[in-house]
């Protein structure tokens, strides 16, 4: 079973995030700094289960 990294403290800076969008790119959120990002997913979103 794979584990998971801990749930970041209110107030501490947002794990990397690197993941396809889905036109195709890329989404990097440290290549993001300096702007205003919200990120939102589904964690169950097109998987079985």
């Amino acid at each position: 079973m794979p584990t998971h990294p801990p749930m970041p403290s209110v107030g501490a800076p947002a794990p990397e995030i690197d993941a396809d969008t889905t036109g195709g790119g890329r989404f990097v959120l440290s290549k993001q700094r300096g702007k205003w990002v919200v990120v939102f997913f589904y964690v169950r979103a097109n998987t079985p289960g």
